[in-house]
């Protein structure tokens, strides 16, 4: 653990965590990062099931809930927290492993929790909330999704709730409707700024 730390330290400039709640458009604002820098993606294992359209490592590691808390009991996970669906997101120690070997702009994706877990054993690590308004955010869910009011009210509970940890972050970027190359260069700035300065 000692020499995971090290390396982790080493690469605290090169990493950068981008968070938000749903429908604040973290995977937009990546994709178009995406453009301008040369990115490697810290994977997420979640227990949820896999959606269609995704595959394995795409975007998460999935795996049953079994082997999540065996995992969890063999210390393999770096960071992991049971989120507003009940299912398990964590980043294992492999996976740090791996994105510190990285020569590239980290982007590592997580909820509030994540955040609080990663800030906790590196204070230094940058971390950038993205947000709307909150009817933005609840446009964009009902747009996204085929779901029921019950779900639009429990999501935005949930977003209520994240809200409340804004002061965890470093930086936050408004994606404002219609606006997302706007956010995209605003974030870009960030990460150009962080690493310049260091």
């Amino acid at each position: 653990m000692l020499i995971l730390k090290q390396k982790m330290k080493n690469i605290l400039n090169n990493i950068f965590i981008i968070s938000g709640p749903s429908g604040a458009g973290e995977d937009s604002i990546i994709k178009g990062l995406e453009k301008f820098l040369l990115i490697e993606i810290v994977i997420t294992t979640t227990t949820r099931e896999m959606r269609q359209g995704e595959s394995q490592k795409n975007p998460y590691c999935f795996i049953s809930k079994e082997d999540f808390l065996k995992g969890i009991k063999e210390n393999k996970f770096f960071e992991y927290a049971k989120e507003y669906n009940n299912h398990y997101y964590g980043v294992t120690n492999n996976e740090i492993k791996r994105v510190a070997k990285s020569k590239k702009i980290v982007i590592w994706k997580i909820e509030y929790k994540g955040v609080i877990s990663a800030k906790k054993k590196f204070k230094n690590i940058t971390a950038i909330l993205i947000n709307a308004p909150l009817e933005i955010l609840e446009k964009r869910i009902r747009k996204r999704y085929s779901v029921t009011d019950k779900y639009i009210k429990s999501r935005m509970i949930y977003t209520k709730e994240w809200l409340k940890y804004k002061n965890i972050y470093d930086y936050e970027v408004i994606n404002e409707e219609g606006k997302l190359d706007k956010a995209i260069n605003k974030v870009l700035k960030i990460i150009k700024d962080k690493i310049d300065k260091n």
